[in-house]
This record gives structure tokens, C-alpha cells and sequence, in this order.
């Protein structure tokens, strides 16, 4: 019926995001979701060009990154694939995932996702680590991350660059530069207080 598996799904994805009344947030996962699944390369993929001129305009789309689990992303890369896709993606975050091996836990702060990202993306979702304790440090630093971008967009001459603040400086978070390290420090602060009191609850 269709001369391409890309404009197969783009039709019901259509379809079905109609029928749904179109609602305000309606996501959709292409076959390639990140750079390394894409041939010979996003910008020259046939199959997301066919995504971004099929799929209508209200409808977000998933992306991964450079590859599955990213470790870095840049704002160049995604200016790259808001191109291709005629719209900013959603960024599907792997970078705590560890369903593929849950012999490993990843409990660093949030890193490797260059300022300035904000206002490429339409939205951002962590795929966590399995064990649900083990993600007060990657939401906790995803937090501090998102107030800091949302501080950059709001002083847009900062944007991508670092600000410093001196000691007693009534900069708040949302004012500065984000720091990976910082932000490990506060969230393990406030993890030892939350562990306190867990401690202290009855049956404990």
C-alpha cells in the first residue's frame, strides 16, 4: 500500500494522533532515532526527511542522540536534526539507562550536554537506571541542569558561556553556568537528608 516504511508509519501516526482529537503532547519513535542508526547520516537519511515532510507538524519526535546512549550532546547536532525533521526534537535520554546491563549503576551527575540546549529541544525525558533508589543523583542534577538552562534563556547574552559568581553573590542557580560538580555536591546533600529521614521512620 505505501512505497516506504517511513511513510507507512507517518500515516498512522497521522491517523491516530487525529483520531486521539490531536492532544498537546503526542510523542512518536522513528525506526532511526539516533545519528548512528541513520544512513549514510541524519541530513541525508531518506527515511527521517520522509518522517519531517510526512508527519504533521504537532506531533514530537524522539531522538536519542548521536547514539543510542550519548554521551555528549551538542546544539550543533541538533540543529542538524531539527532540519531533517522540520521541528525540534524530544530528547530521549539514555544516559543512566542500565537495563541493558544491570550489573552496572550509574550514579554521576548530569554531563555532557552542552549549554544552550533549551531552545533546540522540544522536550526531555531520562530513561533512569532500573533500581529506583539509585536515581536521586541523575534527577536531583537533571533539575539543576534544567534551572540553569532556563536561566540561560532568560538572559540569552550568557547563553554558552560561563558566568562567575563571586562569594556572597546573590546569583541563584538558575543565574549561572551549570557545574556537573556542584551539582553533585547539593544533590548528595540533600540525598544524605533524604536518607536520614528515611532511616528514621518507623519499621526502618
Amino acid at each position: 500500500v505505501f512505497p516506504s516504511l517511513a511513510q507507512a508509519q507517518a500515516s498512522v501516526a497521522n491517523e491516530v494522533y487525529q483520531e486521539l482529537g490531536q492532544p498537546s503532547v503526542f510523542l512518536f519513535c522513528p525506526t532511526e532515532y539516533c545519528s548512528s542508526l541513520c544512513s549514510p547520516s541524519p541530513r541525508q537519511s531518506c527515511y527521517l526527511q520522509t518522517i519531517g515532510q510526512e508527519l504533521l507538524p504537532g506531533i514530537g519526535v524522539i531522538w536519542t542522540g548521536p547514539k543510542v546512549v550519548s554521551q555528549e550532546l551538542s546544539a550543533q547536532l541538533l540543529e542538524e536534526v531539527e532540519g531533517v525533521l522540520q521541528r525540534c526534537p524530544v530528547i530521549w535520554d539514555n544516559l543512566y539507562a542500565n537495563d541493558y546491563d544491570c550489573r552496572r549503576v550509574f550514579l554521576g551527575p548530569y554531563m555532557g550536554r552542552a549549554p544552550g540546549l533549551m531552545p533546540r529541544l522540544h522536550g526531555l525525558l531520562l530513561n533512569p537506571n532500573c533500581e529506583l533508589q539509585a536515581n536521586f543523583i541523575p534527577i536531583h542534577t537533571l533539575g539543576t541542569w534544567f534551572r540553569s538552562e532556563l536561566g540561560s534563556c532568560a538572559h540569552p547574552d550568557h547563553a554558552g558561556t560561563e558566568v562567575s559568581a563571586a562569594p556572597g553573590d546573590s546569583q541563584g542557580p538558575q543565574e549561572r553556568s551549570y557545574s556537573p560538580q556542584e551539582a553533585l555536591e547539593l544533590a548528595l546533600r540533600d540525598w544524605v537528608v533524604e536518607i536520614n529521614q528515611q532511616a528514621m521512620e518507623p519499621g526502618r
